[in-house]
């Protein structure tokens, strides 16, 4: 298992490069040929992956007796690898454990970095199952060339973000690189440092000569959260544990939403005057140039940004249904839908605003303190 674990996180982290169009996905780089759409459904296929179907999602509702989260609905999170075989063995009564983690490289999250937190928290509460979350502290010291003390700050200003979000703290251990790594993890990483050559790790993540040897020694470090015996004072004697790991990518399309201008990013630190400015300046509009000819020929659902943004946060399927119908036959314009997205994503960060400011240092002591939480498997 820890074997096929190593083969899994490795093909999830390659270098895509799909017909002749190039697509380049790996931990920190998500980009497409001149600007363009990324394809899922080659990378589906270079990954190795199967669709999220509705036979899948009809199992997951019928498992947790609850209905499925909108982003499985929606297609959000569209693809996996192996979850037929988390839920038969859940099916059985056995349990799992998820694992995901942030890179804290800005003192503040934007709305696409809650997503994956957002979904892990359903999964988590769904199936009650334990949670790892990794704070990379020390990549993005690497990375973005910051220093080791700034970087551990904004792990604990990350972390904060994170419980805001909502998650059990008995089920849950966040920890940071710089803090946790040694004892049975470093053990682990020493154990998957050898199973891949220097050629493998340049093939997988397109490192070159003028990379620093700590960013080619580094994969191990995300790779051995998936190993339950990384972690002996949760999963003693486990060592066979499954583990499901959401993740994302970027969408790496021209005209959405994006960290790299802080001016169309919607930060979870925005105020709702920030929102609505930024929705209403930055968020592209499908919608026609004049309201004579929205109305005759509708708006373009695919290019529209708001659109898109209700699809990820507005929860009511059939609100979210009755907006693209009128929006894409032209009897709702650009303006009212924007003004709805700015209702919505407004309420989203002030309840994340409330959360957060509720969350002290000696809650984040507490999440990332090393316990030994016995009743997860009981």
């Amino acid at each position: 298992m820890a074997e096929e674990q190593s083969k899994a996180n490795a093909a999830a982290t390659a270098t895509a490069s799909v017909g002749n169009e190039d697509q380049v996905v790996n931990p920190w780089e998500v980009s497409a040929k001149e600007g363009g759409k990324i394809d899922y459904d080659k990378l589906i296929e270079k990954f190795g992956c199967q669709r999220l179907d509705q036979s899948l999602v009809s199992r997951v509702e019928r498992l947790t007796s609850r209905p499925a989260h909108v982003f499985i609905r929606r297609g959000v999170f569209f693809a996996h690898r192996d979850f037929n075989e988390i839920l038969d063995v859940y099916e059985k009564g056995e349990k799992f454990y998820l694992y995901t983690g942030r890179g804290p490289s800005s003192e503040a999250l934007h709305l696409g970095h809650l997503v994956p937190f957002m979904f892990t928290k359903y999964l988590q509460d769904a199936f009650k199952v334990p949670l790892v979350i990794q704070l990379t502290d020390d990549e993005k010291c690497m990375w973005k060339n910051l220093s080791i003390e700034e970087s551990r700050r904004l792990a604990r200003e990350n972390a904060k973000d994170i419980i805001a979000c909502g998650f059990d703290i008995t089920r849950t251990f966040i920890f940071a690189d710089f803090d946790y790594v040694g004892g049975a993890f470093y053990q682990n990483m020493v154990r998957v440092a050898k199973c891949v050559t220097f050629n493998k790790v340049v093939g997988i993540f397109g490192f070159t000569h003028e990379d620093h040897i700590g960013k080619i020694g580094f994969p191990p470090v995300q790779a051995v959260p998936s190993f339950p015996s990384s972690f002996p004072h949760l999963f003693s004697g486990n060592d066979n544990l499954r583990c499901l790991i959401p993740c994302a990518i970027d969408q790496g399309e021209s005209g959405k939403m994006s960290a790299s201008d802080p001016n169309s990013a919607i930060y979870v630190t925005d105020t709702p005057k920030d929102i609505k400015n930024k929705v209403n300046r930055y968020a592209f509009s499908g919608g026609k140039d004049t309201i004579e000819q929205h109305r005759k020929y509708g708006a373009n659902l695919e290019v529209d940004i708001p659109v898109k943004y209700l699809g990820f946060f507005l929860e009511d399927d059939d609100e979210l249904e009755h907006i693209k119908k009128e929006y894409g036959d032209g009897r709702m314009l650009t303006g009212e839908v924007k003004k709805r997205l700015i209702e919505v994503l407004s309420e989203l960060v002030s309840r994340h605003q409330k959360a957060r400011q509720a969350v002290t240092d000696e809650m984040v002591d507490a999440f990332m303190a090393v316990r030994p939480l016995p009743y997860m498997f009981c």
